[in-house]
């Protein structure tokens, strides 16, 4: 499976997560993490198809903005992930890993920034 395929899919599973953690939190109280981990991912699977096809396009340097592409999709995975653990079970996943998730987010951002300047087509 290229990566292109992987990304767009974990984009589409992204945005279903995201839908059905506003869904649960709608429904049951005391779950604001749950809403924000719903939210992050919702934010960010339109970024990730967008990319990809930026990137398919020539739009993005292809090897770095796969790398920034992967880093958005863990980090909000972990991010995620984190919270909505905090939200159903009243526990971390593992220590940090909301922040390391975060960092991951930010650094997968930063990544496409440079991958924008750094291809030659407009």
């Amino acid at each position: 499976m290229t990566a292109t395929r992987i990304h767009l899919t974990l984009a589409a599973l992204m945005g279903l997560s995201g839908v059905a953690l506003l869904a649960a939190a709608a429904h049951i109280t005391g779950t604001a993490n749950v809403q924000s981990a719903g939210q992050m991912l919702l934010f960010h699977a339109p970024v990730v198809i967008g990319a990809t096809a930026a990137r398919k396009g020539g739009h993005l340097q292809d090897g770095l903005a796969r790398i920034a592409l992967s880093a958005i999709i863990l980090g909000t995975a972990l991010f995620a992930a984190d919270l909505s653990r905090r939200g159903f079970a009243g526990e971390a996943l593992f220590p940090r890993a909301a922040p390391i998730g975060g960092w991951l987010m930010l650094g997968g951002w930063l990544g496409l920034a440079i991958a924008a300047l750094g291809t030659k087509r407009a």
